[in-house]
């Protein structure tokens, strides 16, 4: 993949993360599909990993079956902020992934 079509899909990753409501999460799958990539799940994670930005709010991106997935910070302050946004959770897991999931043509 060229440097450029890199640059443009991470630019429409982070666009889509962006627009994730408070106290709603999607899954990476569900960004990689947004951005126009629906088998770019793993490339999603490499971004959010790496992705130190203020303005996109990466803790809402998690991993299928609602566990947290990596985070470039630490699980512990992504659980955090996901809480304090309303988020709950059992055990390791969203408590319910699909009422807080953001699906393809909802973000």
């Amino acid at each position: 993949m060229s440097r450029s079509v890199r640059a443009d899909f991470t630019a429409r990753v982070l666009s889509a993360v962006r627009r994730i409501p408070r106290g709603r999460v999607a899954t990476y799958g569900d960004v990689a599909a947004i951005a126009g990539r629906p088998r770019a799940a793993r490339a999603v994670g490499n971004i959010m990993r790496t992705c130190a930005r203020p303005d996109v709010p990466c803790h809402r991106v998690v991993a299928a079956g609602g566990r947290l997935g990596g985070y470039g910070g630490s699980e512990t302050v992504k659980r955090a902020l996901l809480v304090a946004e309303g988020v709950q959770f059992r055990g390791k897991r969203l408590a319910d992934l699909k009422t807080v999931r953001i699906r393809h043509r909802a973000c």
